[in-house]
């Protein structure tokens, strides 16, 4: 029963994923401003999350419960706020296959940080993500990482890789729907802190005829955070986020039907050599 519970979450993950990408991408369309839009999204979570507070069995949490939760609000927070500045500049079906450097990243930060230097898979999954970019980017030209929606939605990756790890301890230390919970409330505190800062108007800017896609937009993203604090509790995290990129299909796909980008088969052929590269890495490369 287990297993088809984090089956069912697992597939909840993927398709909340991709779907909230695109309301996100949506809504800079419509003209709203990428950091308010992220701070509405985790207000939206955080008011729904408050009711949940009596789920949460009276247990004493130490100082290192709240010290992981406030640091994977920031990350998360700052996180989100990168893909949706990367998602206004940048097309879908480009952005969201650059997730897979997450395990480069990894890799590279493992042999800076723990000397840990990469086996043959590891170097062949390099190898694959590279190759597969080729046919993503449309160019060999590395300048490309140089424009701004690449650059921030490696930041968000960055960010993201963070998270992850933060989001793992806090389940550890407590449960999957107190992860819910600080996720969502410590992602609206550090949310609106950036916006005070970095948006000039703020909530001023809000056209009140996009409020049901800020809504859509926020139950993606709270299904997602939800299914990723359920898998990362009953799967081993290297491997749920090697399956995690399976959301990067089929925003390929959706880039194309929703949002008329150019490209599809070339792009899907880029998309699966990346993601067998980075199955390849988190499986087998360390």
């Amino acid at each position: 029963m287990q297993i088809i519970l984090t089956s069912v979450a697992l597939l909840i993950r993927i398709f909340s994923n991709s779907l909230s990408n695109v309301f996100q991408k949506k809504l800079t369309i419509k003209g709203e401003d990428a950091i308010c839009a992220n701070f509405i999204n985790y207000f939206i979570l955080a008011t729904f999350s408050i009711p949940l507070l009596i789920f949460i069995k009276e247990e004493h949490y130490d100082i290192l419960f709240w010290q992981t939760a406030l640091l994977g609000g920031i990350f998360g927070a700052i996180c989100n706020c990168f893909m949706i500045l990367a998602l206004k500049k940048g097309e879908l079906s480009v952005l969201a296959p650059i997730n897979a450097y997450k395990a480069v990243i990894g890799l590279i930060f493992g042999v800076i940080i723990l000397k840990e230097f990469p086996n043959i898979y590891g170097i062949i999954g390099m190898c694959l993500i590279i190759f597969g970019s080729y046919f993503i980017f449309d160019t060999a030209n590395p300048k490309i990482l140089f424009r701004k929606d690449i650059r921030y939605r490696l930041f968000a990756l960055i960010f993201s890789a963070i998270e992850a790890v933060f989001i793992k301890k806090v389940i550890i230390l407590s449960s999957i729907t107190t992860s819910f919970i600080v996720s969502s409330l410590f992602g609206c505190l550090f949310s609106f802190t950036i916006m005070k800062i970095f948006s000039e108007k703020g909530l001023k800017k809000i056209k009140k005829e996009n409020i049901p896609t800020y809504i859509l937009t926020s139950i993606c993203f709270g299904a997602m955070t939800f299914s990723t604090a359920y898998v990362f509790k009953y799967m081993n995290v290297g491997y749920a986020l090697s399956l995690f990129q399976i959301s990067i299909i089929i925003n390929v796909i959706f880039g194309y039907k929703l949002f008329k980008e150019k490209n599809l088969m070339k792009k899907l052929i880029g998309s699966l050599i990346i993601l067998i590269g980075s199955a390849t890495i988190i499986i087998y490369g360390h």
